[in-house]
């Protein structure tokens, strides 16, 4: 496929090869619109040589292609955290509070991050500790 940009279209074009009932992996895409048509707007010659070029090149790379088999995995609902500063904890205990396991990770011997450090808090004045 020889066209506009795959970040808009290739969803589109890889949902009606799975409606043909063929592998929508089997595409192969060439962006003329922003590797062409935006670059070389002022010379049509270079223009048409790059997209030439381009489709050529997606052509032989089409020929290369190999159906993906398609594999369903179970997917365990969890996260790992790194840091256990302030946000860090407060993260995971969005995600917990949504029941998402979490794997909280941090490196010091003790969690809070900077928070920890602190005596009090501003504007509250509460103890950070």
């Amino acid at each position: 496929m020889a066209a506009c940009t795959p970040k808009i279209h290739e969803i589109t074009y890889r949902t009606v090869l799975a409606q043909a009932g063929l592998n929508p992996y089997y595409l192969q895409m060439v962006n003329l619109r922003e590797q062409c048509s935006f670059t070389y707007s002022g010379n049509k010659r270079n223009t048409t040589e790059k997209a030439i070029r381009l489709t050529q090149a997606g052509v032989n790379r089409a020929r290369e292609l190999e159906i993906v088999p398609f594999k369903k995995v179970s997917v365990e609902k969890s996260v790992l955290v790194i840091g256990a500063g302030i946000a860090g904890m407060n993260a995971a205990l969005d995600l917990a509070n949504q029941g998402i396991s979490i794997y909280l990770v941090e490196k010091e011997a003790t969690i809070g991050g900077k928070m920890a450090q602190l005596d009090r808090i501003y504007p509250t004045d509460d103890c950070a500790i």
